[in-house]
């Protein structure tokens, strides 16, 4: 009678209030045994009950985890991987279970992911594959079982998926499509020790459709969340150019949200110092400024940011951009693109940033004979203290390799009387303050500049400067009176 009675006692596990008295009547600890039983009949009427009477209750689910349920479910997975209503309520079940870290645990020191794997691959419906997504989002948290999952072959599985739904306006294909790559990102996401294979075994149209397909505010979170070691070993694995090659279609038409995730990732991909460095050298950087014709300011904005992030901190890079005339041309006319605000300041933050980290005088040339120092100059006056931070020191590094150069464009653009005005406002930020005092002192190198800073009576601003509440600003006032009055 055992199975039959079983088979009752699933039918009374369906109504909520007969939960308790199985509880309470030890039925689930009772029933467990039957997990090991041969006879399917059995172990559909078994599982089906525990997993009613246990369901949304953590502490008797810790309880199964416990008595070793994990070991009967994924015997049962690999043993009856052909019984469809087996199957389902073992999915069931390990979909309950999941969540819990000791489920995961357990589960490592399994072969589960090569079932589920299995699982996925013959899923024929959509039910059956969103319960097996959501059993394997869950196990993606756990880094073990992560890379269990990628050496079984997962990410084989659902760039087929992938592809097989690609195009598809079906609502629940749709809903596949975004499990499937919210799962590619999960795999993706944090661990170190993550093996290569799951970017091996992606060719490039493959990744293109993976990218192309995930939603932005998914890709935006992969690409947050990356360590150096992902980031890097992506750069190194030509995930790069596959971007590029991505960017280089949509260029003029396509999936705005596609070129959003893409861009993103690419400068996200250039933070990591030996990524800059890589990327350079593979010529990077020209393709991105072949990019720059497209005439979409989201896009523009984007790829300008990448560029900064390439320069930032490579005297090379700096160099190279600094000395492109067809780049520093379009630099400037984006510099006064007043109607689109995001792309007139990312160009200034780029121009600012290839004076910060160049040491040449050829790029101060250039950069002069592209008429982008006015617009520096202005920069030191926005209405954002990091980007009138960034002009200000690439002035001061730019006046102290050749001042000579940009003399007549800073008497042009009045740039002393902005200084003076930064130091005379109660609201300029003291750090800005600072970096003000330090491009003066490099100012009064030069005879008619000095004029113009006694001229507009900065000694006296100075002197208040020397009661600032901020010890950095005092200081530095201090030394500039000091090079002033040519006491040092």
């Amino acid at each position: 009678c055992a199975v039959k009675a079983a088979q009752v006692l699933s039918e009374i596990a369906k109504n909520e209030e007969m939960k308790k008295p199985c509880i309470e009547a030890d039925l689930v600890l009772t029933l467990i045994p039957f997990l090991e039983s041969t006879d399917q009949e059995m172990l559909l009427h078994a599982g089906r009950a525990i997993g009613r009477i246990c369901y949304d209750n953590r502490d008797l689910q810790e309880e199964l985890v416990k008595v070793g349920v994990i070991t009967s479910l994924v015997r049962i997975l690999t043993d009856y991987a052909e019984s469809e209503p087996l199957v389902h309520v073992d999915l069931l079940a390990l979909c309950n279970l999941a969540d819990l870290d000791t489920a995961k645990e357990a589960l490592s020191k399994t072969k589960i992911a090569e079932q589920l794997v299995k699982q996925l691959r013959r899923a024929e419906n959509h039910e059956r594959l969103e319960i097996v997504f959501e059993v394997l989002q869950a196990l993606a948290e756990n880094d073990a079982l992560k890379v269990q999952l990628v050496e079984a072959g997962v990410q084989e599985v659902l760039s087929e998926i992938l592809l097989r739904l690609q195009g598809s306006s079906q609502a629940e294909d749709t809903c596949i499509v975004k499990a499937a790559s919210d799962l590619i990102v999960s795999l993706l996401l944090g661990e170190k020790y993550l093996p290569n294979s799951i970017f091996k075994t992606l060719p490039s149209e493959r990744m293109q459709t993976i990218i192309c397909r995930v939603s932005f505010c998914s890709l935006k979170h992969f690409l947050i969340s990356y360590q150096d070691g992902n980031c890097i070993r992506m750069v190194q694995l030509g995930v790069i150019h596959q971007l590029l090659d991505l960017l280089e279609k949509h260029v003029e038409s396509g999936d705005i949200s596609v070129q959003h995730a893409a861009l993103s990732a690419l400068r996200n991909l250039a933070i990591p110092v030996v990524n800059k460095v890589q990327m350079l050298e593979e010529g990077v950087a020209e393709r991105i400024q072949a990019l720059l014709r497209s005439e979409m300011p989201p896009m523009q904005f984007k790829l300008l940011g990448t560029l900064r992030m390439l320069a930032d901190g490579q005297a090379d890079a700096a160099e190279i951009l600094g000395q492109d005339p067809t780049l520093l041309n379009r630099l400037v006319q984006w510099c006064n693109a007043n109607d689109h605000t995001g792309v007139c300041g990312e160009a200034n933050r780029l121009l600012a940033s290839i004076l910060r980290h160049n040491r040449s005088q050829e790029v101060i040339k250039a950069i002069q004979e592209a008429q982008g120092v006015k617009h520096l100059v202005s920069m030191t006056t926005s209405e954002h203290a990091a980007m009138q931070n960034e002009a200000l020191n690439a002035l001061a590094i730019a006046s102290t390799i050749d001042l000579e150069t940009l003399e007549e464009s800073f008497k042009e653009s009045q740039l002393v009387q902005s200084l003076h005005r930064l130091l005379q406002d109660d609201n300029t930020s003291p750090e800005v303050k600072y970096n003000s005092m330090g491009l003066l002192c490099s100012l009064l190198n030069s005879g008619d500049l000095r004029q113009e800073i006694e001229e507009d009576k900065i000694k006296e601003t100075l002197e208040q400067l020397c009661s600032h509440s901020n010890a950095n600003v005092v200081k530095e006032a201090v030394t500039t009176l000091q090079i002033l009055r040519g006491e040092t």
